[in-house]
């Protein structure tokens, strides 16, 4: 929850879209990821090794506030929603949609404090397995909806912005190097963060069994058989087995010379994942098992581990096809879902008045000279 929701709303003029706000939240999480790749790349920043250039100190309050509008602007657009009656659908899609892109530049960004740093960090592996845990953390929140109705957001996103913009202000004001040393019983900052990360990754997973268990123990859920309930897993754990196989068999270290090119890829393959997700259980459609860029994937990756020469390249090439067509695929739903629901994306007007707003202008236009 933000600070004073149900007071903070009335700040917001009601013809101010929902999904405008959706979006704008969107957008400071990207500018920090943005401002922190300019300036920290490799994650070296910092590191405090010879030759790096520390991340300027006002980067870190920049990305402090950015946070902070991101998680108010999330936490109040439903209620901005409800409040001028445009809840539905396309909001929903909008709305965790661009969740599941932030899942991946959350703890990147976060992962630019700390650095690559041998004693009081982790390493870029170690890392990319926190990344997938928050993929992991962040589906099973919605494949537990697609089998019983009920979307029970976990505690653990709270806890992360709260604990995301702390953490940029400390930095801001003391600098990484407050993060450099060693909690009580020898445990350095850097992997106690990484510790309750997984943690709070962890503590969501007895909760969505539960919850799936009694959907169906009671009779309350969806009522899937087991095949079918388990059917949205597939495809996340297949790209999760291809990409975590990819770094730990590459022959080059593909992941210790471009960590950040193989967070995104394997963040936004995921935010694609989840997006197919999210429309089947609101549509309440059968999942896909299957997707349809997999055999890209395996073609890609087997022939960088055949022939190192061309892994990097082969990387970012999987990067770029894999962003355009997430976009893509996420801008034909929402043109599908307007024109679906009468609704203009970022306009709480509806398209009917804007049409017939536009014929009677055209209208009166084209009387005016026999006037």
């Amino acid at each position: 929850m933000t600070i004073c929701p149900k007071y903070a709303i009335l700040f917001f003029p009601r013809w101010l879209a929902p999904n405008l706000m959706t979006f704008l939240g969107f957008l400071c999480t990207a500018l920090n990821f943005i401002l922190l790749s300019y300036y920290d790349w490799n994650f070296y920043a910092s590191s405090k090794m010879p030759n790096t250039t520390p991340v300027p100190a006002w980067v870190w309050l920049c990305t402090a506030i950015n946070i902070f509008l991101a998680y108010t602007l999330d936490g109040i657009d439903g209620k901005q929603a409800r409040r001028i009656g445009l809840s539905g659908p396309l909001g929903e899609l909008f709305d965790h949609g661009l969740d599941s892109y932030t899942a991946v530049l959350i703890p990147t960004c976060l992962y630019s404090i700390f650095g690559r740093c041998i004693q009081y960090s982790v390493s870029p592996m170690r890392m990319y397995y926190v990344c997938w845990m928050v993929f992991f953390n962040f589906f099973l929140s919605h494949w537990e909806k697609y089998n019983t109705g009920v979307l029970f957001l976990p505690w653990g996103y709270d806890l992360s912005m709260w604990g995301s913009t702390a953490m940029y202000l400390t930095t801001w004001w003391f600098g990484f190097e407050f993060w450099k040393c060693d909690l009580p019983f020898g445990i350095p900052f850097g992997i106690a963060i990484e510790a309750l990360l997984h943690f709070s990754a962890f503590a969501n997973l007895p909760m969505v069994m539960i919850n799936v268990y009694n959907g169906y123990a009671h009779r309350t859920g969806k009522m899937r058989s087991f095949t079918e309930a388990v059917r949205p897993l597939w495809p996340v754990l297949v790209f999760m087995l291809l990409l975590l196989s990819w770094p730990i068999l590459s022959p080059s270290n593909i992941i210790e010379k471009d960590p950040r090119a193989l967070y995104m890829l394997s963040g936004t393959i995921f935010s694609n994942i989840s997006c197919r997700l999210i429309v089947a259980q609101m549509s309440n459609t059968r999942c896909e098992s299957f997707h349809w860029m997999t055999p890209l994937y395996v073609l890609c990756i087997a022939f960088s581990l055949w022939w190192p020469l061309f892994e990097r390249f082969l990387l970012y090439f999987l990067l770029l096809v894999t962003t355009l067509a997430h976009w893509h695929y996420g801008a034909s739903v929402v043109n599908q879902m307007c024109d679906h629901f009468n609704r203009i994306c970022f306009s709480v007007k509806k398209r009917n008045e804007v049409q017939m707003k536009t014929k009677n202008v055209e209208h009166n236009g084209a009387k005016s000279p026999s006037n």
